[in-house]
């Protein structure tokens, strides 16, 4: 059996996992109200254990970069799913900070695997130039999953609780292991499925290194020593805080600022997510296109990556000076999650158009590492600094955005592989 455009079942389905990924890490902030209610928990209780999570996630990253490139993107995807969703599944039993903090340093840890994982699953079964394509699918599953999120776990909450609701989504992973595993039943030379015009596309537009199967991957120090990885590290320090800070605080600025409850966040909370998920796809297909017209990787790169920035920045201003009811507020946002998006979907390929093989993983790990410890030093001032205003947040990522795009511009002064230079 033959299967036509296999590459795209394969991103297809690690899109449906970000889908679950965001629907399993959204549960908790989404009935925060409810549970804080029925526990006695306080916003910096859910400070906390919000930034244990994003600690063993910035942990995951690494770890898991390392294992994909050891043991590969089709065991590495279960190893990863099966943690993270028997982690959501036990949150129903959490009784306190303590329960709470250790299930989502598990959910951190299963979870973070999903984006080294992709990035090196979309190296290996897509030529470059489909690359940010294949990598806007993938993040428009985060979009797409914060935008089902909201409304259903509202409607699982009004019928079953919170706990039952922890269990029908913890569920979702351990049943997406089932199509996985049937369908990614190995990589582009070994695919039973594969069409041999398929197989010949996908590696006529690869570098020569990305078809090594026997290439030995750098190890954390000889990828540090290249100027370019830098520009993965330093560009994702400045810009991830701008996406977490609505994934992680969005739910509670509604309840704060406008008094909303588990519902009423639940029909409000998803608006921003359909721009992401259509800046995910846009700015994927925009650099593609700029790439077959012709222009290099560094160029479309670049000014994928730009386009998307200047859209954040002026979303974030508008949020601070005109954003006075939940109707604009929701709506400005996104406009900054489609910018954010456009622009992290080139950002976060980088990487593969550095290296190759068994290096690819590793650097996407290692730059969502770092990138989250600034959504960690974020996630301690949020609450001390919205008991007076959120309108300091709001200052402080849009001052970000410059930082972020100009360390790329900086660091990686021509975006290609490196063996090349």
């Amino acid at each position: 059996m033959k299967l036509k455009g296999l590459r795209w079942w394969i991103i297809g389905l690690i899109g449906l996992a970000t889908i679950i990924n965001y629907i399993d890490r959204s549960a908790l902030a989404i009935m925060w109200p409810s549970i804080s209610e029925d526990l006695g928990m306080t916003k910096n209780d859910y400070a906390l254990i919000l930034n244990v999570f994003m600690v063993a996630y910035a942990v995951g990253q690494s770890i898991s970069g390392k294992l994909f490139d050891k043991i590969g993107t089709r065991m590495g995807y279960v190893v990863v799913i099966i943690v993270w969703g028997l982690s959501s599944f036990f949150h129903s039993m959490a009784r306190g900070i303590l329960s709470f903090s250790f299930l989502r340093v598990t959910l951190g840890l299963g979870e973070a695997g999903n984006w080294p994982g992709a990035a090196k699953s979309n190296a290996e079964w897509f030529p470059v130039k489909e690359r940010a394509i294949a990598q806007g699918i993938f993040n428009a599953g985060a979009s797409v999953g914060s935008v089902v999120a909201p409304p259903l776990i509202a409607l699982l909450w009004a019928a079953f609780g919170w706990q039952i609701t922890f269990m029908c989504v913890g569920s979702l992973g351990l049943l997406w292991l089932i199509p996985w595993l049937i369908i990614n039943r190995g990589g582009v030379e070994k695919h039973p499925w594969i069409t041999d015009l398929e197989r010949d596309y996908i590696k006529s537009g690869q570098h020569k290194a990305d078809q090594d199967a026997e290439a030995k991957g750098k190890s954390i120090a000889e990828l540090l020593s290249h100027r370019e990885s830098w520009s993965v590290l330093i560009g994702r320090f400045f810009l991830e805080p701008i996406w977490w800070l609505f994934v992680g605080w969005m739910p509670l600025y509604l309840a704060d600022v406008y008094g909303f409850d588990v519902k009423q966040i639940g029909f409000f909370a998803w608006v921003p997510y359909v721009g992401a998920a259509v800046g995910s796809i846009a700015g994927g297909w925009y650099s593609g296109s700029l790439m077959s017209k012709g222009h290099s990787v560094n160029r479309s790169r670049k000014t994928t990556i730009v386009i998307g920035a200047a859209i954040m920045f002026l979303g974030l201003v508008t949020t601070i000076l005109f954003a006075d009811t939940p109707e604009k507020f929701v709506g400005i946002v996104a406009l900054v999650l489609f910018g954010f998006q456009f622009a992290i979907s080139n950002v976060q390929t980088i990487p593969s158009d550095l290296f190759s093989g068994k290096s690819v993983g590793s650097l996407a790990g290692l730059g969502g590492t770092v990138g989250v410890f600034s959504v960690i030093v974020m996630n301690f001032l949020v609450p001390i600094i919205s008991e007076i205003s959120y309108t300091p947040i709001f200052v402080m990522i849009a001052v970000f955005v410059p930082l972020g795009v100009g360390a790329i511009y900086f660091f990686a002064r021509d975006i290609k592989p490196v063996e090349d230079k």
